[in-house]
């Protein structure tokens, strides 16, 4: 007989910060990368955010691969189809350790905390704060939305985070919007009226002049 068991590793995961000091940290912006990026790389798309009072926190996911055959360019991803209740509890652990060691060195009541989730990040993001309760001050959802799983009564799913600042932002020409990303744009916008949506000419991809918009929004 064939059994799935499970046995819980110790796994070296890595994350990036670029800001300032300690003493002139006043904003922190933890950002999830999307399927097939590492986050050395993802990290510097923020850099336009380096004002000497800001910190960004690049989490790596836990799962490599090649993007193209056995060699050459490595991606991440934060989870597949495959076993995805383990690589979502072993994600949201692994963001629950960033978080808590950032709170040792980071007085977060003196802090604006943004966390931003990018096409499959935020997915990731999402789950992640609806699984710790994790107050912030803003939730960033940039090229995706809520995940269909996160609760499958997407009201009650919503209304876990009334209480954040939500801004959802996509690029007017990104193919990998569908349609009932749309529609949860339509749907979320009935029960939170002050979502924040923006837009901006251009794909699948972090858009800095909108990042600025949203840091001093």
């Amino acid at each position: 007989m064939i059994q799935n068991k499970q046995i819980k590793v110790e796994k070296t995961a890595r994350y990036y910060t670029e800001g300032p000091v300690v003493s002139e940290v006043k904003h922190v912006w933890l950002v999830c990368h999307g399927y097939g990026q590492l986050a050395c790389y993802f990290i510097k798309k923020f850099n336009v955010l380096m004002d000497g009072q800001t910190l960004v926190v690049a989490p790596e996911a836990l799962n490599k691969f090649y993007l193209n055959g056995f060699s050459g360019r490595v991606g991440a991803t934060w989870m597949t189809k495959e076993a995805r209740e383990y690589d979502i509890e072993d994600y949201c652990l692994y963001l629950d350790s960033i978080y808590s060691d950032l709170k040792r060195e980071y007085d977060f009541s003196r802090i604006q905390f943004t966390v931003l989730g990018f096409s499959q990040g935020a997915a990731t993001v999402c789950r992640w704060l609806a699984h710790a309760g994790i107050p912030v001050d803003r939730l960033v959802l940039w090229a995706g939305v809520f995940p269909p799983d996160l609760n499958t009564d997407f009201e009650f799913s919503i209304k876990k985070f009334l209480e954040n600042k939500i801004t959802i932002v996509y690029g007017s020409e990104d193919p990998m919007l569908k349609q009932e990303h749309h529609e949860q744009i339509v749907a979320m916008k009935q029960l939170k009226p002050d979502l924040e949506l923006i837009t901006f000419a251009g794909g699948h991809e972090i858009h800095s002049e909108t990042l600025l918009k949203i840091q001093h929004g």
